[in-house]
């Protein structure tokens, strides 16, 4: 696919100066020159253009904000000196895989001045006796070439730095939140207080349960004392009432 298509199609309805990714790997540049690629696109921050044929930088246009810039497996052998004018604030620049044979030609990065990392893996340049110590000579802004420092550290990736951000901020929620254990101790606290109060509950309507059945077994008895005395008063009426009457049917015999 000829890169022009390929921006268009990258672009899904967007208009360029809101895209700020630009992959265009494996397409056809123009003559190896860049093609479709225009000012517009101002808001652009990483553009990748691999394996596209390029022998030119000629055709790229100012990208003010551009940090990243992939140009691998082409046939670049100059012309750097391109990017410093129209790419002033490139912090990461591959050129593996291209035609860069001598210092001469890297030299023209000098002007990069905010450029931390350079790949110039599989170039004819890294044959060079002291290729490395020459290069951090030539260009003292670097921090990275092919992926390593000078004491030969590993330059972290992109992806490591965001996960360890995000585990410095879940270490500072936690130290936010405190402890764990302290909130599991106070719910404990907690539950056994309500505990201690709901024996107490318990405990006090036992004893008013008690005081009350006491009461209505005292209650019972009176009851049961007051009738007995009304059956014995009963018995004696009666018992006076027989009494009586023979003594009255006496009386009447004599009449």
């Amino acid at each position: 696919m000829e890169m022009k298509k390929r921006i268009n199609l990258e672009l899904r309805n967007q208009a360029p100066e809101e895209v700020t990714e630009l992959v265009l790997d494996n397409c056809k540049s123009s003559n190896g020159e860049i093609e479709g690629l225009n000012d517009s696109f101002k808001e652009l921050e990483f553009l990748s253009m691999a394996n596209v044929q390029l022998t030119s930088l000629a055709k790229l246009p100012t990208l003010s904000k551009l940090r990243k810039l992939e140009l691998s497996d082409n046939i670049i052998s100059g012309g750097l000196e391109v990017l410093a004018e129209r790419c002033p604030n490139l912090t990461y620049l591959n050129l593996s895989g291209n035609k860069i044979k001598d210092l001469g030609t890297v030299e023209a990065l000098q002007n990069l001045k905010n450029l931390k990392s350079l790949d110039l893996f599989n170039c004819e340049i890294t044959n060079l006796e002291d290729y490395r110590d020459s290069i951090f000579d030539l260009l003292q802004q670097i921090t990275y070439l092919d992926g390593f420092d000078q004491e030969d550290n590993e330059a972290p990736d992109s992806e490591d730095d965001d996960d360890e951000g995000d585990e410095d901020d879940n270490d500072e929620d936690e130290d936010e939140a405190g402890p764990p254990g302290e909130y599991e101790e106070e719910d404990d606290e907690d539950d056994g207080g309500s505990d201690l109060g709901e024996g107490e509950e318990e405990e006090e309507v036992g004893l008013s349960y008690l005081m009350k059945e006491e009461i209505q077994d005292e209650d019972d008895d009176d009851d049961y004392v007051e009738e007995g005395g009304d059956e014995e008063e009963e018995e004696g009426i009666r018992g006076e009432k027989r009494k009586r009457d023979p003594e009255d049917e006496g009386e009447e015999e004599d009449d």
